[in-house]
């Protein structure tokens, strides 16, 4: 668990907002909901297999002073998203700013993809988005924040095998666009981060396959969760109050 993020005082630009991160036991989204606790804001986590690893984000964000729970919810499950947005309603007090950030990942030939692998990447990476999004829309104040964990890979794909990955990712891209117009006259602002190789347990920067992605990189190594997070806080922040709709790359330089 990384405990190296931090925030002064004077800084705490998220001071009385409230947060929901999904799937944030882990990697870029504990990372995230831990940077969005230290910048002021009360937190919550979601997860779907891992209660020991959503109980050490919890704790780490308390013991620096912050407030934060950790609420069963498997992304598949839509009646359970709506029940989480809910919680997290009824334990803040409201709901500021939404990170969709649980998301899986499964590779193959098109000829080889499985219905199942298909229909769960979907039902993850988009429904589940789509589900968040609409039941935190309900509760969201006005100025909030809905921020989509996308990937590069929405507009750069440098590998066989995933096609079906980046038709979910470009669909949260196209999703946000729209999303922008429809909360747009509450002053909610709605954006899509998207990372390119990020050291992670679902893609660690060791073994053959990250050597060849980090040499697709105009940095030549992969991003730390720590990177995402620092730039998911800014656009949570009263300082990205004028941008929206946009679709953004934090990867290193692989898509330039």
């Amino acid at each position: 668990m990384n405990t190296a993020i931090s925030s002064s005082a004077s800084s705490l630009k998220l001071s009385g907002k409230v947060a929901l991160v999904t799937g944030g036991t882990r990697g870029i989204g504990a990372a995230i909901a831990q940077r969005l606790a230290a910048d002021g804001a009360a937190v919550a986590i979601t997860y779907s297999s891992s209660p020991a690893k959503a109980d050490e984000v919890v704790r780490a964000i308390e013991a620096t002073g912050g407030r934060a729970l950790a609420i069963k919810a498997d992304a598949t499950q839509p009646a359970a998203v709506r029940a989480a947005v809910q919680q997290t309603v009824a334990t803040f007090g409201g709901i500021d700013i939404l990170v969709n950030n649980a998301g899986i990942a499964a590779m193959a030939p098109i000829e080889q993809f499985t219905d199942a692998d298909y229909e769960r990447l979907i039902a993850v990476n988009v429904t589940g988005v789509f589900v968040a999004t609409q039941e935190a829309s309900r509760h969201m104040r006005d100025n909030g924040r809905i921020i989509h964990i996308g990937s590069v890979n929405s507009q750069w794909m440098p590998f066989a095998g995933g096609s079906v990955y980046a038709l979910t990712k470009g669909a949260v891209a196209s999703f946000t666009q729209g999303l922008a117009r429809d909360l747009g006259a509450r002053g909610i602002t709605v954006n899509n981060v998207q990372p390119g190789p990020v050291n992670t347990e679902m893609n660690p920067d060791q073994g053959a396959f990250a050597d060849s992605l980090r040499t697709l990189t105009a940095l030549k190594r992969y991003g730390r969760p720590e990177e995402v997070a620092n730039f998911v806080a800014f656009l949570a922040s009263p300082d990205a109050s004028y941008i929206t709709g946009a679709s953004l790359l934090i990867d290193g330089g692989a898509a330039a």
